[in-house]
């Protein structure tokens, strides 16, 4: 039995301003705001397709990131490959610049400093294991 992806969660220093990144930059819209006892914003809920991101409040920081990790160390979106550009430019224009590139792949760091990536890499060739 295959499942569908029900959410991702990832912790930032500042909930509502990554939400706002993921949602101007890549379009996420937002589901529902979270708040503890104190009133303070606890998490920001987008909508993925499918599934949700569920960005959460996290009082430590973790260190950035490169290359490949232990854990979740990549957040990529699919573009179509006459959309990268403009997506780079956005990523840009929010201060994320793009860190690197490759045939099909874009990286940069959201503004918590995790790597996020817009790809076109063919989806046939996932059908056939690369």
């Amino acid at each position: 039995m295959s499942h569908k992806l029900h959410h991702l969660a990832l912790g930032a220093a500042e909930p509502d301003v990554l939400a706002r990144f993921y949602g101007e930059v890549f379009g996420l819209s937002e589901l529902d705001r979270h708040f503890d006892a104190q009133g303070q914003l606890r998490s920001v809920w987008l909508q993925l397709q499918p599934g949700i991101l569920m960005i959460e409040r996290s009082e430590r920081a973790r260190p950035p990131v490169d290359g490949v990790d232990a854990g979740l160390f990549l957040l990529a979106f699919e573009v179509a490959p006459h959309e990268r550009e403009a997506l780079e430019r956005r990523l840009s224009d929010a201060g994320c610049p793009i860190e690197s590139r490759s045939a099909f792949t874009s990286y940069a760091r959201d503004p918590e400093g995790n790597r996020v990536a817009v790809s076109h890499y063919p989806q046939a060739q996932w059908a056939r294991g690369f």
